[in-house]
């Protein structure tokens, strides 16, 4: 079977979860279907996106402190990737 016409880019929510002390980011697929043919590069790319728009509307400091460790570690692996 050959895929050839699939968009690259794909829908990933990212929730922050856990105790005020342990603060962590959960992500979710929104769109499954697509994402059985996806690569590790788009995932990623998709988790840095889903972290910056919900950066826009985090009011915590906490909470933006971890979506800033969390968007600078996505980053490293990406370039490790590379």
């Amino acid at each position: 079977m050959n895929v050839t016409d699939l968009e690259s880019s794909f829908q990933i929510d990212a929730k922050i979860c856990g105790s005020v002390k342990s603060r962590k980011i959960a992500y979710s697929i929104m769109d499954f279907h697509h994402s059985i043919y996806t690569n590790k590069k788009d995932i990623i790319f998709a988790q840095i996106s889903a972290c910056e728009q919900l950066y826009k509307y985090t009011a915590d400091i906490f909470d933006r402190n971890v979506l800033k460790k969390e968007i600078s570690e996505l980053k490293l692996i990406l370039d490790l990737i590379e």
